[in-house]
């Protein structure tokens, strides 16, 4: 299924441009906005959740695990004593700048934190303090299967997956199969991107529940070719459209509250 919603948010001035690493103070939802293209279902509703963003702060391990090329820099944003899930969240394409401090991947890992889930954050190989050399997303399967490894010892819970771009086409692969992943999330999944063809024809086996989450105007993931990948994907899956571009510039809360709409569905049921 297809969405595209349209949302608005209004806060202090201290909201604005929030920081990577700092959480908006005072941030609410102006829900009257709130709109749903006809031609699109609309029976996915932000307004499931609370409309306001926690301002808590957990605590944030940063740590080395080991990888397949050698050691992986990572961070651990700790979870509630309670919770049900894990999270993980990869990031996009290290050669374009991409490490798991950029802003999507940070927001990915607030909505999934939200919900109490302790979140895992790595850079590729070759990227940040991490070893090894870049290896076009072959070595980096393998650099996502360590991940998920660390946190099924240390956790033992089903864990999220999550991805933004690069970090969707790779993480995805290793995701799918993996049976200690219980639900994968796919932000800004990239078709096309400066000469790099992705292709998802290993989604038609993957039969665990999909959320792909777009900007409406993404210069690698144009709406008509995303529509296809995700149709050709096997269920269940959501196809969300939020404004924005490929790095929702402008709209990271829209994106981040429609991750949490979603997996609230998903923790709780429609």
């Amino acid at each position: 299924m297809s969405y595209i919603i349209a949302c608005s948010a209004v806060s202090d001035r201290r909201a604005e441009r929030p920081a990577v690493n700092s959480e908006p103070a005072g941030l609410k939802l102006d829900w009257s906005g709130l709109s749903a293209v006809p031609r699109y279902d609309t029976h996915f509703f932000f307004a499931a959740r609370t409309g306001e963003l926690s301002i808590a702060q957990p605590a944030i391990k940063s740590f080395f695990l080991d990888g397949p090329a050698g050691r992986l820099e990572a961070l651990l944003n700790a979870g509630s004593p309670a919770a049900t899930h894990a999270g993980l969240i990869c990031h996009p394409h290290p050669l374009g700048g991409g490490t798991m401090h950029n802003k999507v991947v940070f927001h990915a890992m607030k909505a999934l934190n939200s919900f109490g889930f302790p979140v895992l954050r790595f850079n590729f190989r070759g990227t940040g303090l991490s070893a090894g050399e870049h290896d076009e997303g072959r070595g980096e399967i393998a650099d996502v299967q360590a991940a998920l490894l660390w946190l099924q010892r240390e956790f033992a819970l089903p864990v999220i997956f999550a991805g933004f771009s690069f970090g969707s086409a790779t993480g995805l692969r290793a995701a799918c199969p993996d049976p200690d992943v219980a639900a994968l999330i796919s932000i800004g999944t990239p078709v096309e991107a400066e000469g790099r063809l992705y292709s998802y024809s290993f989604l038609h086996d993957c039969k665990k529940p999909k959320l792909f989450v777009s900007g409406d105007h993404d210069q690698y993931g144009p709406h008509q070719v995303l529509e296809r990948v995700v149709a050709q994907a096997a269920g269940p899956k959501e196809l969300v459209f939020v404004p924005g571009d490929h790095f929702f510039a402008g709209h990271l809360i829209e994106m981040r509250l429609t991750l949490e709409s979603w997996l609230h569905e998903f923790l709780h049921g429609a």
